[in-house]
């Protein structure tokens, strides 16, 4: 199975068109990711999304926000009027979220206040330990370790 997932910057505003013969909507952007090597250049690539999601993509989506990307990764082909054939990689889109403010992926800030915000009813209470009581006296309970409350 071919499948990816990549943490890139969107570098070309996403141009949403459509095809010939049936007007499926087609977005297509370049985006951005740093190479392996400092001293080598980041890496670009075409990033293509159908239908539903490639109004969504075009809608929704600017160029300079940093994205997660899932998807497959592809190789084209294309015939060149100087008579050779080159390759292309080509990113076919299936997800992607948005990194950092209000995207699909939650950040450990927003993540930290949904959870103070929900209720305690889901919350565990652990009984407090007696300091006071002998190490041997706590290790002889373990015979029923079913109480654990998770």
């Amino acid at each position: 199975m071919n499948s990816c997932i990549l943490m890139a910057t969107i570098t070309s505003q996403p141009q949403l068109r459509y095809t010939p013969e049936n007007q499926t909507p087609l977005a297509d952007m370049m985006v951005e990711f740093p190479s392996l090597k400092e001293s080598d250049p980041p890496s670009s690539l075409k990033v293509v999304a159908w239908g539903d999601l490639g109004t969504e993509v075009s809608q929704n989506y600017q160029a300079g926000e940093q994205v997660i990307l899932e998807g497959r990764l592809r190789m084209n082909i294309i015939e060149r009027q100087e008579g050779f054939k080159e390759k292309r990689a080509e990113f076919t889109l299936s997800r992607i979220h948005r990194v950092g403010g209000g995207g699909n992926v939650p950040t450990p800030s927003s993540q930290a206040k949904t959870d103070t915000d929900t209720s305690s009813e889901n919350v565990v209470q652990f009984p407090q330990s007696q300091p006071s009581q002998p190490a041997e006296a706590t290790s002889q309970d373990d015979s029923n370790l079913d109480d654990i409350p998770f």
